[in-house]
């Protein structure tokens, strides 16, 4: 279900985040499924449960997932628009906070687009 780049430079449990938020997003996950567990998610992929933890954990903090004890971490309903601002601000906020500014990262978004055009 999961595809992560471990050789990526975007940390694990923000491509673990950013998945369940596409899979929202694309009807995939709805409102009320269950999450893989921790273990198991970690075990498939090769991971440290540490990781995914944190991944459900910042999701839980966001509101798009809750958790039962000894049940499972579940979707929460989710406003699909939401979803995809919390996407680009997981992708925006390691770079505002590496002291990327506002224009910089405008204007590589901006060429970005225009080569699309």
């Amino acid at each position: 279900m999961f595809l992560l780049n471990l050789q990526s430079k975007v940390p694990i449990y923000e491509q673990i985040q950013s998945q369940i938020l596409r899979f929202v997003e694309a009807g995939i996950l709805q409102s009320g499924d269950r999450l893989p567990s921790v273990r198991q998610l970690a075990q498939d992929n090769g991971i440290n449960p540490n990781t995914v933890a944190k991944a459900y954990a910042e999701l839980e903090k966001r509101g798009y997932v809750y958790n039962l004890p000894k049940k499972g971490v579940y979707i929460k309903e989710i406003d699909k628009n939401n979803s995809r601002a919390s996407q680009i601000q997981v992708i925006l906020q390691p770079l505002k906070d590496s002291g990327f500014t506002k224009e910089e990262i405008c204007e590589v978004v901006d060429s970005l687009f225009k080569e699309d055009e």
